[in-house]
């Protein structure tokens, strides 16, 4: 029988409480080992409760992976399309779009709403957010690209919203990216979309490997890696992309 609301968890922890711990638990144990091979009794043994709590608090395994999923794939698509706007809104950014209420839009990173300083400063804002979003649960990034999910599940289908929310917002920054420098070649901008997804699954995998690594030191860290990428790059030529392009995927 399913412990009510109103009463408190187990050895007197309060049922939010104990929900808590649980979905944190099961946050790092489906991020750091996949859904499949996830195991409702480990997340319980990290927690110290049993797994017919976990089956009384959150159901079957998918609804669980669900629980997790939902908030980490919502933070995460509103703080990308928060510092999307933000880089739009920078202050060299020129037009009315530019800090109009389009600014929220994936017009905001086109040519019209910013300049090329501008669209350059988005990639360090989307990093800076991503990595402070995901602080305290750095696994949390892979629940949204997992594999292994029951394909017909709601998991699935959710996590394959978030990504694709994802990748409309890098597809537009990138786009817009290459536009503000005068580019629009379409392959371009999906190559670079590419690139630029990459990176970041590349960039969080590496700070789960440095705990030690904060989301400010990760965002000074790739300030300096973009720094050197540009001063790197070859000088631009007729048709080329300029030399500081590296810096400003995003």
């Amino acid at each position: 029988m399913a412990t009510p609301p109103s009463r408190a968890g187990t050895k007197g922890v309060p049922r939010a409480r104990r929900e808590e711990q649980i979905l944190a638990a099961a946050t790092e144990e489906f991020g750091s080992r996949g859904y499949a091979a996830a195991s409702l009794p480990a997340v319980a043994a990290r927690v110290g409760v049993t797994k017919t709590l976990l089956h009384q608090y959150f159901g079957a395994k998918q609804d669980l992976y669900l629980a997790c999923l939902t908030p980490v794939g919502d933070r995460l698509v509103a703080v990308i399309r928060a510092a999307v706007a933000e880089g739009a809104a920078a202050p060299s950014a020129t037009g009315p779009s530019a800090t109009g209420p389009s600014a929220t839009g994936p017009s905001a990173t086109g040519p019209s709403a910013a300049g090329p300083s501008a669209a350059a400063s988005t990639p360090l804002l989307v990093l800076r957010a991503i990595f402070t979003a995901l602080e305290g649960r750095r696994e949390a990034w892979f629940l949204v690209y997992e594999t292994s999910l029951p394909p017909d599940s709601e998991a699935a289908r959710r996590a394959a919203e978030y990504r694709a929310a994802v990748n409309r917002l890098a597809a537009d920054g990138t786009a817009g990216l290459l536009a503000a420098a005068g580019h629009e070649d379409p392959l371009d901008a999906d190559a670079l979309n590419h690139v630029w997804q990459g990176l970041v699954a590349t960039l969080v995998r590496w700070w789960i490997k440095h705990p030690d690594q904060s989301p400010d030191a990760m965002a000074r860290r790739c300030a300096r890696l973009f720094a050197v990428a540009a001063a790197l790059a070859p000088a631009a030529a007729d048709g080329d992309v300029p030399g500081n392009l590296p810096g400003g995927a995003g």
